[in-house]
This record gives C-alpha cells, sequence and structure tokens, in this order.
C-alpha cells in the first residue's frame, strides 16, 4: 500500500513541507492530501488523520504517524537503502542533532518571520531573539559543511533529513531578506534549486485559499 501524505496548505505549513520535500527527493511514492488551514472544517477533517488534529501525518496502512520529526524517523527506517540520515556514525549523531534543535527550537526566528511561500522578498526588520537565533542557524550550518559536507553542497554533503528539517528557514531567510553571509546564501541557493523545492513552490502559488494575516506581514 502506497504513503499517505497529510499537509496543511503549501503557502503556509512549514510542518508539511519538512516530510514532503524528504519524500519528492528521495523519489518515494505517496499520495498527498490537503487539509487548508483555518476553515470551518480544519481541525475535525484532521483530527480524522491525527489524534493531535495537526498536519503533517504520514500513513501506511493502519500505521499512523504524525509530527514532522517522527515521519522522517519513520521514513528513515523504512526506506534503509537511502541515506535519509548519513550512513556515517558522527555525521548521522550530529544531523540529528541539528534536526532536533530546529524541531524544538529557533522559537524567536519563526515566530516573528512565518512561513509564506507566496511572499515577496521583502526585508523585516529583526527582533533580537530573531538576530541571535539567525546566528545561532548560520554557526550550526557552517560546522556541518566543515565537519560533514565536504561531498556536496548540503549540511552533510548530500541532501538528507537534515536539510528537509531546515528548508521551512532557507525560505524564511529568503523571503524576508535576512542579511546573512555568502556560504549561508550558497546553501540557500544550493537548497532552492532542488526540483522538489520548486514543485512545492509552485503548489504553493497554484493554492485558492488566502490568510490574510500571514500575507499581509
Amino acid at each position: 500500500m502506497a504513503l499517505k501524505l497529510v499537509i496543511a496548505n503549501k503557502a503556509y505549513s512549514s510542518w508539511s513541507f519538512r516530510p514532503w520535500i524528504l519524500l519528492r527527493h528521495f523519489e518515494i511514492a505517496f499520495e498527498e492530501v490537503t487539509i487548508p488551514m483555518r476553515q470551518a472544517e480544519t481541525r475535525s477533517e484532521m483530527l480524522c488523520y491525527a489524534p493531535t488534529g495537526k498536519c503533517p501525518s504520514l500513513h501506511d496502512g493502519d500505521i499512523a504517524i504524525w509530527d514532522s520529526l517522527a515521519i522522517v524517523e519513520y521514513i528513515a527506517e523504512t526506506f534503509p537503502h537511502l541515506a535519509i540520515w548519513p550512513k556515517e556514525k558522527a555525521a548521522r549523531a550530529h544531523a540529528r542533532s541539528l534536526s532536533a534543535e530546529m524541531h524544538s527550537g529557533f522559537t524567536g526566528l519563526r515566530s516573528h518571520l512565518p512561513t509564506v511561500f507566496r511572499r515577496a522578498v521583502q526585508k523585516r526588520e529583526l527582533t533580537p531573539e530573531a538576530e541571535a537565533d539567525v546566528a545561532r542557524l548560520e554557526a550550526a550550518w557552517a560546522e556541518a559543511r566543515s565537519r560533514f559536507g565536504a561531498g556536496g553542497g548540503f549540511l552533510f554533503g548530500a541532501f538528507s533529513a537534515a536539510d528537509a528539517m531546515f528548508a521551512p528557514v532557507v525560505e524564511r531567510l529568503r523571503a524576508y531578506d535576512v542579511p546573512v553571509s555568502d556560504k549561508t546564501r550558497h546553501y540557500m541557493e544550493t537548497m532552492m534549486a532542488l526540483p522538489a523545492w520548486g514543485d512545492w513552490a509552485a503548489g504553493a502559488h497554484a493554492e485558492p485559499w488566502h490568510i490574510e494575516a500571514y500575507d499581509l506581514i
């Protein structure tokens, strides 16, 4: 049975973007179900798929997995022949640590610069909390690239789950014209050149739903 990934709007759902780009990049077949946010029936529809009433969730027959990081781990476990995580032990441990940090941290950046894939590039001044998060982000990416990224343009050389976890942040840095180093910009450009990235962005622009509170930021 094919996997089913339940997502929210491509324009706004950073959490949905993570497992989606991972599955698409590794050419893992899946059925896509979209439940738009902030509709009268949104929560009831999402509760049909996940007990949290949130997206994303992944479904493999009778198995349901919710939360983006849990989904990433399930994909890695289900497709062990694919380099979802780096194969080398130290790199894999580092990638998991960074992914967990992204999953639970960077709240200053995420709250001040929400994901809006349709947003025209326009600078927004950073709060002190967001500025500190950007500094940590750049340091973390630089360390991963320096220690483990010699084999390619991504954090650990080849594209991995760690890149998928940070993909929404790359979009935030682009959309809000955040000042970053040349090395960070190169990594961002590498991510945004992925065919899967282009597919998601095209889908975001084609969606009929709009949330004014996000679009006007």
